[in-house]
């Protein structure tokens, strides 16, 4: 992971002005990105529901934030900012595998009942944002970008630890070391996470191919009234079966 994120930025400081002294232009990446990966970036001024987040990364569209955090927090922020976007998420989308592994996802959300978005997102939440892998030489590599984009808690993340060493929190409210456990789409479904605090429990996959294969299996395996499917000639989405159309309130359709 460490050699694919150099790469990643080594392009993007050469076509899309990565440097020290100025912020990059999400029109420009965006731009880089789709000629690289078909992939797109689409300025927000916020969070947005989980379930329109989700349903852009079904056409291969990343909501992105333009803020930047506040100087007092450096380390760390609770909201996504322009450096967690543009340090964290846009180096791994310049990876084709890994855009058609955040597709999955999305497409997946697609017709998902409010209870399997949720799983979804706490899904993304565990890999995409948050995710580990062990490295060629045993120890924890962080692909998550709320990892990659936060210097503090990529030290917390990936810090080699005794067996000794506690659990608990702080008096500053962090966590003072965290549960590393296995990636298992099941299981990371069913993981509350803090949005204010370093993360208490991260999910270590053996690899990035092993992230996207369980996950890709996960998504195959959730009830769901159709199934979609993504043409990269049209941009559009084709599914496999007719649906009727909600007009009016949720619930009350055609």
């Amino acid at each position: 992971m460490i050699q694919h994120t150099q790469t990643s930025v080594n392009l993007l400081k050469k076509h899309c002005n990565y440097n020290r002294n100025t912020i990059p232009q999400i029109g420009e990446i965006s731009s880089f990105l789709q000629l690289q990966t078909n992939f797109r970036l689409r300025p927000v001024a916020g969070l947005i529901s989980s379930r329109d987040f989700l349903n852009g990364l079904a056409f291969r569209t990343f909501f992105c934030t333009q803020y930047i955090r506040h100087p007092s927090m450096p380390l760390y922020t609770p909201e996504p900012d322009i450096c967690h976007e543009l340090l964290g998420h846009v180096p791994m989308f310049v990876d084709r595998d890994f855009c058609d592994f955040s597709q999955e996802i999305g497409l997946a959300s697609l017709g998902a009942s409010d209870e399997d978005v949720l799983k979804l997102a706490r899904c993304y939440w565990h890999s995409v944002e948050f995710g580990l892998c062990r490295g060629e030489d045993g120890t924890h590599k962080a692909y998550g970008a709320g990892l990659l984009s936060s210097f503090g808690e990529l030290e917390y993340s990936c810090k080699e630890r005794s067996q000794d060493e506690p659990y608990g929190t702080g008096e500053d409210g962090m966590p003072l070391r965290p549960v590393i456990k296995p990636w298992d789409p099941a299981v990371a479904a069913a993981q509350d996470f803090p949005i204010t605090t370093y993360q208490p429990v991260y999910f270590l996959a053996e690899s990035l191919q092993d992230a996207k294969l369980k996950m890709r299996k996960y998504c195959e395996d959730l009830p769901r009234p159709f199934f979609a499917l993504y043409n990269a000639q049209t941009e559009t989405v084709h599914i496999d079966r007719p649906v009727r159309r909600a007009r009016g309130i949720p619930g009350d359709a055609e």
